[in-house]
Parts: C-alpha cells; sequence; structure tokens
C-alpha cells in the first residue's frame, strides 16, 4: 500500500472537445513542495483544476488521501485541499479579515458563527503572511502583492494537509516572491503537501523539492531538481533553446533561454515597427 496523498493514473485533461494532455501518471507523498513548470497553455492550470475536482478528467483517474476523487463530496475535498486560484475576482469590498475567514467556513455549518479558535486562526494566518495591520481595510484598498498574500493567508485558516498554489508569486516583488517560497518550504517541513504552479524556475530550483515538467501534451519529466532542470528536457518541454548553469556564487541553478537563430528576419521586422525603411 503506497501513502500517496494525491495519485494520478493515466489521467487525461482539457475540456470537452479540448483535450490538453493525456498520460498523466504520478503520485504525491505527505511533505513534497513540487512545482509544475512547463509553457504558457502546457495545461498547468488545468492540471490542479482536475486534481481538485474543478474539472473532470478526459480519462484516467485521480485519487486523493486514497480514495478516489469522484466519490468524494465538495466539503470532504475541501477539508483536504485548499486551493490558491491564478485570478481571484473579489468586486465586492470584503475586508481583508473577512475573506481570510472565509478559509475556515468549511468546518462550519450553514447556522454557525465562527468561534474564538476560528478568530485566533484567522489572527495567526495574518500575522505569519505579515499583513496583520491590514486586517481591517477593504481588498480594494491594498496592493496586489499585499492581495496575493491575503489570498495566501485564506488558504492557510483552511488548515488543509494539502494546498494548490497558481503561480502564488504573481505580482510580487522579488523580495516577497522569496518569501512565499519559503512559506511553501517550512509549510512543507512542518507535514503539509504542496503542489505550486510556478514560473520562476530559479525560484523553483531552489526551494521546490520536486518538479513536473508539462510539455507537447505530456508529462516530460518528474523528479527531483537536480535530475529534471536539464537543458535537453526543458528544451524539449518549452520548443525552444533552453539554458541551465549554476552560479558559482550562490550554488544555485540559473535557467535561460538561448538567442533565437532568427536574428535578421527580427531584425527586418524591429525595422518596420520603428518605422524605418526595409521590407521582410
Amino acid at each position: 500500500m503506497n501513502d500517496y496523498v494525491i495519485e494520478a493514473d493515466n489521467l487525461a485533461t482539457g475540456y470537452p472537445g479540448h483535450p490538453v494532455m493525456e498520460g498523466l501518471s504520478f503520485g504525491v507523498r505527505p511533505g513534497e513542495l513540487v512545482g509544475i513548470i512547463g509553457p504558457n497553455g502546457a495545461g498547468k492550470s488545468t492540471l490542479l483544476k482536475t486534481l481538485r475536482g474543478m474539472l473532470s478528467p478526459l480519462g484516467g483517474s485521480v485519487r486523493l488521501m486514497g480514495r478516489p476523487l469522484t466519490e468524494q463530496k465538495e466539503k470532504e475535498i475541501a477539508l483536504a485541499v485548499a486551493y490558491l486560484q491564478q485570478q481571484v475576482n473579489i468586486t465586492f469590498g470584503y475586508s481583508v479579515r473577512e475573506i481570510v475567514m472565509t478559509g475556515r467556513y468549511p468546518y462550519l455549518k450553514w447556522w454557525e458563527k465562527e468561534s474564538g479558535r476560528d478568530e485566533a486562526i484567522v489572527d495567526a494566518c495574518l500575522a505569519y503572511t505579515g499583513v496583520a495591520d491590514l486586517a481591517e481595510k477593504s481588498l480594494t484598498e491594498i496592493s496586489g502583492g499585499q492581495r496575493q498574500r491575503v489570498l495566501l493567508a485564506k488558504v492557510l485558516a483552511q488548515q488543509s494537509p494539502v494546498m494548490f498554489l497558481d503561480e502564488p508569486a504573481t505580482g510580487l516583488d522579488i523580495f516577497y516572491q522569496e518569501e512565499i517560497y519559503r512559506f511553501a518550504r517550512d509549510l512543507c517541513r512542518s507535514g503539509k503537501t504542496i503542489l505550486m504552479v510556478v514560473h520562476e524556475m530559479n525560484l523553483a530550483a531552489r526551494f521546490c523539492s520536486r518538479l513536473l515538467v508539462l510539455g507537447q501534451g505530456r508529462l516530460v519529466a518528474d523528479g527531483p531538481v537536480t535530475d529534471v532542470l536539464r537543458e535537453d528536457i526543458l528544451t524539449t518541454a518549452f520548443g525552444t533553446p533552453i539554458r541551465v548553469s549554476t552560479n558559482q556564487q550562490t550554488g544555485h541553478h540559473e535557467v535561460y533561454s538561448a538567442a533565437p537563430e532568427n536574428g535578421s528576419r527580427r531584425e527586418a521586422l524591429l525595422s518596420i515597427i520603428l518605422g524605418k525603411e526595409g521590407t521582410l
């Protein structure tokens, strides 16, 4: 018997009439910090939504906490998985505290009010993510980076053993980007399991314990950072030459794209854009 908290078996993802990926098989164990990387449109967010039960698989199956996802009710899934989506549209003037408190709703009956314990958990999450001083402000009055930390506090307040984070560092400056990854690493060291869609591959290389590389409609690679962040694997996934080096001072991986080879055509296009003479 395995100890996977999430398991995909020959999973196919996408939308009716529009498949995105197929043949995905992997398992995630407790305490892992798994980064999901790949080019735009590869299906990273679609995979998270399918694992969460927000999208039905086009084939294969998903197991959550050892049981088929299709056999579990929404509240049961919500108690197991907290999900920070890539884009959260909140148009009403809810306060930061009210937003974070919604993370406690899976534990409450429809007639119940928040308890003192719920309040204490929310306070701790606000403080942990550095937004306690914003608690009474409207979410519409704070910056994008502050908003992202508030939403992270919300999923923390859910106290689920598994967290899905879809590009959680979006809109943050470099300091807070690193803070998000440190939060995630520390949470996993404390026993949580996190799947995180990431674009910041250099940060993923520093903080993730494992990477899933998506591309070309499939799972290109799955393994520890040192095994997966290779030029041949990333070039296959992204469909463009990728280079990987090691910073001699820090020892960190650095990932970057190689210069395009069709320089003359790009120069001709740039000439037209800049209003200079020339045709293609």
